[in-house]
């Protein structure tokens, strides 16, 4: 190798990819002690950090200064002089106490998701998850929906991290054309809150197995629209949709394999009457397969979590929806690595 090849060439970023796990864990950690609610109320010392959470001064230091190192805390001092406060994202997203914490994905991610990645190679050479499931336990949303709490915070977790989206498309997309939606899947009801609090003249249905409901609820009720927004039971494994102008599903296809995803878009077209729109918000991985990263890492999540689970292209939706009937598809970038895409009966 000549030397202008190896001043071009260098291992950073197989280093930060390979070793990201440190970072990760660190970040992780931090969440699952409420370390950046404890920060929303004002900076700490390290030992006022010590004292409430409970740690050993061994590696403390260590440990805040990584956290300022990657962005996620500020500091003024050194060591024992050290005052800590939260950075403005940290602020935002990670205080337990603000709307707009997204931590929930986090903790599931540190409880659950961390320890079945260490199983990966498993899961590519046999094809089967490697969550609760391969020790005998139940299969992911039976587990979750069984337990009042964890789904509580299942919810709330999903419903965080999808903020950003939902609240991009109730403002982005056009729904002056039409007058109610159906969300699927509709977890706790946060889609429909953005859409109805930016769209005074739909009304929503949430749409989702009768234990959620009473949680989407509170939701609804937090923001006084009990008038707008109805809360309904049912399977859509089992049920037909609830008819409306607009059907949304919000990271519900890549939870199943091609045979149930292309069953729900055909239930979906059903309900839809002609001109209605059925939209999907996912991960969607771009046609080339070879930029969005994290959709990408979904699929392999869902590869991990589920029998059949798989996160698709647009080009994979259109094929899809138009399989079942509908005419065209288009794309609306949302937040982050999110889209929707659409189509329309």
């Amino acid at each position: 190798m000549d030397t202008k090849t190896e001043n071009q060439v260098n291992p950073s970023k197989i280093m930060q990819i390979g070793m990201g796990f440190w970072a990760s864990k660190t970040l992780l950690t931090a969440v699952k002690m409420e370390l950046f609610t404890h920060l929303a109320n004002g900076s700490l010392s390290g030992q006022q950090i010590k004292d409430k959470l409970g740690l050993h001064e061994r590696s403390l230091f260590d440990f805040l200064d990584t956290l300022v190192a990657l962005g996620f805390l500020h500091r003024s001092g050194l060591k024992e002089t050290a005052l800590y406060g939260n950075s403005e994202d940290s602020d935002l997203f990670l205080d337990k106490n603000k709307p707009t914490y997204i931590g929930g994905i986090l903790e599931m991610s540190n409880n659950r998701l961390y320890p079945f990645w260490n199983d990966l190679e498993t899961c590519l050479k046999t094809g089967k998850p490697q969550n609760e499931t391969k020790d005998g336990g139940k299969p992911l949303f039976e587990a979750i929906y069984a337990n009042e709490d964890r789904l509580r915070e299942f919810i709330h977790g999903m419903g965080g991290v999808q903020a950003g989206n939902f609240a991009k498309l109730a403002h982005d997309f056009d729904f002056s054309k039409y007058n109610t939606l159906c969300d699927v899947g509709g977890s706790g009801a946060n889609l429909s809150i953005h859409v109805a609090r930016n769209n005074d003249h739909i009304k929503c249905v949430s749409f989702d197995l009768p234990p959620v409901g009473p949680i989407a609820q509170e939701n609804v009720e937090t923001f006084g629209l009990n008038d707008r927004i109805e809360i309904r039971s049912g399977d859509f494994f089992v049920d037909e949709l609830p008819r409306a102008d607009v059907i949304t599903m919000g990271n519900i296809l890549h939870d199943w394999g091609y045979e149930d995803k292309v069953m729900l878009i055909k239930k979906a077209y059903n309900a839809l009457p002609k001109g209605g729109a059925l939209i999907v918000i996912e991960n969607i991985i771009d046609d080339q397969r070879n930029r969005n990263a994290f959709g990408l890492m979904m699929s392999l999540n869902m590869a991990i979590e589920t029998d059949k689970g798989f996160d698709f292209t647009a080009t994979d939706f259109d094929r899809w929806a138009k399989e079942v009937g509908f005419g065209q598809t288009s794309v609306m970038p949302l937040t982050g690595p999110s889209s929707a895409v659409i189509a329309i009966k």
